[in-house]
């Protein structure tokens, strides 16, 4: 893909796809988003493109079936919401792609298995068949047995580290909003930031959270390391909206785009070199 304005419209064409959710976007009153996500990952998986997606909301998720009220500040109760949440998840989004006739492959890491090379070999080559096999894999930190990574970690993160392992294409963040600005959008001064060159350090932007407080870790500090961090490998990022997921996919010009560097190969090219 290339890394001009016009960038959005080469998505829809685009080999490998990796889409990347937030728990506010998938979990409590935001539940019903997950069949608008499922038809447009079901859209683009129709077009040939292969498609991944890293989802949070396993914690936020599993709240209500534990009978509480909020996120847990404790890690035993973090790890059982976890593990109960996990379950619903997956099949909430199993749930739906039945209607398209797409079945997921659910792949759980954490950060050690993206640092070990014997697991992370392993997770690249379970991805690569379950993508062969036309498979839908649906990423997420195994908060289950996480430690740090549970109170620390971020989906953003590990969603650019995905996209790096399997040479994607295109990296697609979703978020509570539409795009990133110079600061917090309800703030007077906020300005709408379309394209993000490279080299740009943003200096001049002060990060605020994206998503709901109490339910996710990442915010807007999160999604631009993750997208730089991505980009330094020569895979371009879109941030967007989960909204508008569907516009982003079929290749609207929406939200802020991450060019990736001019002088690193596309990542798919690499592999195929390799």
């Amino acid at each position: 893909m290339t890394s001009d304005v016009t960038a959005h419209a080469a998505i829809p064409s685009a080999r490998r796809i990796v889409v990347k959710v937030g728990s506010s976007s998938v979990s409590g009153e935001n539940v019903s988003q997950i069949g608008m996500l499922v038809d447009a990952l079901a859209a683009a998986h129709g077009r040939g493109s292969e498609v991944i997606l890293v989802s949070s909301g396993a914690i936020a998720t599993g709240i209500p079936y534990l009978s509480l009220d909020s996120r847990p500040t404790d890690l035993a109760t973090q790890q059982a919401a976890a593990a109960v949440g996990q379950n619903v998840l997956i099949f909430r989004y199993q749930e739906s792609l039945d209607r398209f006739g797409i079945v997921a492959g659910q792949i759980l890491l954490t950060a050690g298995d993206m640092e070990n090379p014997t697991h992370r070999s392993n997770a690249q080559r379970a991805m690569e068949r379950l993508l062969g096999l036309r498979i839908l894999p649906i990423v997420n930190e195994n908060d289950t047995v996480a430690t740090q990574e549970i109170r620390f970690g971020d989906n953003d993160r590990l969603a650019a580290l995905v996209s790096i392992l399997v040479h994607a294409d295109v990296l697609v963040l979703l978020s509570d909003i539409d795009a990133l600005y110079t600061r917090p959008p309800g703030e007077p001064g906020a300005q709408r930031i379309d394209r993000v060159p490279f080299d740009d350090d943003l200096s001049g932007v002060t990060f605020g959270d994206i998503g709901a407080a109490g339910v996710g870790t990442g915010g807007a500090g999160t999604k631009v390391a993750a997208a730089k961090l991505a980009a330094a490998s020569g895979i371009p990022t879109l941030l967007a909206a989960t909204g508008s997921v569907a516009d982003a996919l079929a290749g609207v010009e929406l939200g802020t785009w991450f060019d990736a560097d001019p002088a690193a190969r596309p990542a798919r090219s690499r592999s195929q070199s390799a």
